[in-house]
């Protein structure tokens, strides 16, 4: 038995951070229904090159975040349409949903109105900035969150290097926050479960990076210093970066006294680790600039691999700087199975990223890879709803489903 098997969520969620929590609620088990736009479906369909099926509007965008769901493509703007998900929604567990605030009240599909026919529903909304506040009704998108809460002032080249704030390489701000949705709504789920009583998620992409700038944001709380960006290094741990070698960059991660005294001994420079400038991971934090550069000038003598086997083999924290080529072709991440290939009608061997988590009684298992638009619509509605073929058919007849 699947650990969420008998529990099902409509997903009425589009783009990645929604998503992103629905997909990790089906790798566990549970049934997963995907509202979608009529023949358009997700915007992240069309979110390509690179395309899987362009035909079958499968980017791989779209792949990422939507395995082991069930398609039903159903226009909520037609009275019809929206009365079929209302009805689904009363026989959920869990409702997920991006709309902008005050969207779904024309449909009847808010929070307000689905507790009066479902009181144990899980309703869990995703917005840029919130249900509240003064920026409620604006859109939120990936990139203008990193950069409103502070994740780009942390991120990029130093200034005095030049460099310019960056985002991060993927969409973190809404990974984050469908990770925060799917803790969210499995604890709440766990409350309706003991009480027969639902409620309303309010979760927004800004908190959530707020939240999640961690020891950052503390480090100004604290200090009232705003923290600089600093490229690769930490703000905290000092040698903690990228560091150049003969042949590129290796990433050097020394983390505590113990570990600067053997990278010493490995560089054949024992006396920096007695030097009082670098005798505690504080005294090495201030002098840094220091630190940073004799560390520099001896690591250049030699390879990114010749230091790597080194200082592994030495207990020092380190590792190369992979890109996604050599990521896939890493005898670790073949021997976890990290990449995986999962089948569908449509695309019989979809390539995908495996789920990290490792359950020892209830492994994850990868039965249904992202659908087509509409693909289950039929299944959705006669299984769940008790619809009949001719039923369907005439719904599909008035464009009301596909």
């Amino acid at each position: 038995m699947r650990l969420l098997q008998g529990v099902r969520v409509l997903d009425m969620s589009r783009v990645l951070a929604g998503p992103w929590a629905s997909q990790l609620l089906a790798d566990m088990g549970a049934e997963v229904i995907k509202v979608e736009r009529p023949v358009a479906g997700d915007d992240t369909r069309a979110w390509g090159p690179p395309w899987w099926d362009e035909s079958n509007r499968l980017s791989a965008y779209f792949l990422a975040a939507n395995r082991g769901k069930h398609s039903l493509a159903i226009d909520l703007a037609q009275t019809e349409g929206a009365s079929l998900v209302r009805e689904l929604a009363a026989r959920s567990h869990i409702l997920i949903e991006n709309f902008k605030v005050g969207a779904l009240q024309r449909y009847g599909l808010d929070w307000t109105s689905l507790r009066a026919v479902n009181p144990a529903l899980v309703y869990c909304s995703i917005t840029g900035y919130g249900q509240s506040g003064p920026n409620a009704q604006r859109a939120g998108y990936d990139a203008a969150i990193q950069a409103e809460a502070g994740l780009m002032s942390l991120t990029g080249e130093s200034a005095e290097q030049g460099g310019a704030p960056q985002k991060v390489g993927v969409a973190v701000s809404d990974l984050m926050t469908g990770m925060y949705a799917a803790a969210g709504v499995l604890a709440a789920l766990r409350h309706a479960e003991r009480t027969g009583e639902g409620q309303h998620i309010d979760l927004a992409l800004f908190d959530t990076q707020v939240a999640a700038l961690a020891n950052q944001a503390t480090n100004f709380l604290v200090s009232g210093q705003v923290p600089p960006r600093l490229g690769s290094a930490h703000p905290n741990i000092v040698p903690y970066q990228v560091m150049p070698t003969a042949d590129g960059w290796f990433m050097l991660a020394v983390g505590n006294d113990a570990q600067f005294l053997r990278l010493c001994g490995c560089l054949g420079r024992s006396e920096w680790a007695e030097d009082s400038r670098f005798l505690s991971n504080a005294q090495r934090v201030t002098n840094r600039g220091v630190l940073i550069a004799l560390l520099s000038e001896r690591l250049r003598v030699q390879t990114s691999g010749h230091w790597i086997a080194m200082l592994s083999e030495h207990g020092v924290p380190c590792g190369p700087v992979n890109d996604l080529a050599a990521v896939f072709a890493s005898p670790q991440v073949q021997a976890r199975g990290l990449r995986l290939d999962v089948s569908n009608d449509a695309a019989p061997s979809v390539p995908l990223v495996a789920n990290p988590l490792r359950f020892s009684a209830t492994p994850i298992s990868y039965e249904r890879a992202p659908p087509c638009v509409g693909a289950d619509s039929m299944a959705v509605l006669q299984s769940v709803l008790g619809l009949s073929k001719a039923q369907i058919d005439a719904l599909v007849a008035r464009g009301i489903v596909n």
